[in-house]
């Protein structure tokens, strides 16, 4: 996508985790990749072929156990801990597969408590969480706790949450997959409009035709990660 800047830059990025006994798995090896700024990536590929382990590193959940992960220039990789949860509360919405909703708060205080941790006021935090929240259908739902919604319903709260900060990339891991066909749509179709509306990258990890055929470009990782998840024995010194 020439003259299209990038929103997330790989360079000679490995993840391998240990498995005891000096043995490691290598998940992940990326040698060079870019995802497109202020567009829908989809990014797609067989199970367990790392898409999660990747979105984990590009949002600063995890690190990699080499090379450097940016968002938008900052090599977020290299920021100490406190730093990179600043960042990512700040830059980075993160749609989770299992919604990773607080069950003891209701759904207006799951999308308000992302927007304490960025340092919005409190009044801006009531006013935009109640919007964002309207927007996606949910205007009657605030004062409702996780499991008095719908799955549709808590997916549309996480996808809230992840928006809330107006974040210029949001992730988004199998957004649609626990939904029927129906509402999967419904969904997709809000998140899509929104991140577009404000110019956000959006980068999906979906197996989904849906997904597949809404996105701008889609990504299948097996073309861009060199693992094989080998096995190897670890050095000791």
């Amino acid at each position: 996508m020439t003259g299209v800047s990038a929103a997330v830059t790989l360079h000679g990025v490995t993840k391998a985790f240990p498995l005891g006994n000096g043995r490691t798995l290598e998940a992940l090896n990326v040698q060079r990749w870019a995802v497109p700024a202020g567009r829908c990536t989809v990014l797609t590929g067989p199970s367990g072929s790392g898409k999660t382990t990747l979105l984990n590193l590009i949002a600063g959940v995890s690190l990699p156990t080499a090379g450097t992960v940016a968002v938008h220039d900052t090599e977020i990789s290299a920021l100490p801990e406190p730093q990179r949860d600043r960042f990512r509360a700040k830059h980075i919405g993160y749609v989770f597969q299992t919604f990773n909703l607080l069950s003891a708060f209701t759904a207006l205080e799951n999308v308000m408590l992302s927007m304490m941790f960025a340092g919005a006021i409190p009044n801006e935090q009531r006013r935009r969480a109640g919007e964002i929240l309207a927007r996606l259908g949910l205007g009657a739902r605030l004062a409702h706790k996780p499991h008095q919604l719908s799955r549709g319903e808590q997916q549309r709260v996480a996808i809230a949450r992840a928006l809330a900060n107006h974040p210029p990339l949001i992730l988004a891991d199998e957004p649609c997959a626990s939904l029927d066909a129906s509402t999967a749509r419904e969904v997709l179709d809000e998140l899509l409009s929104v991140c577009r509306e404000a110019g956000t990258t959006l980068l999906v990890v979906s197996h989904e035709s849906s997904v597949l055929a809404a996105g701008d470009q889609v990504v299948d990782i097996t073309a861009i990660n060199r693992a094989k998840h080998r096995v190897s024995v670890a050095e000791r010194v």
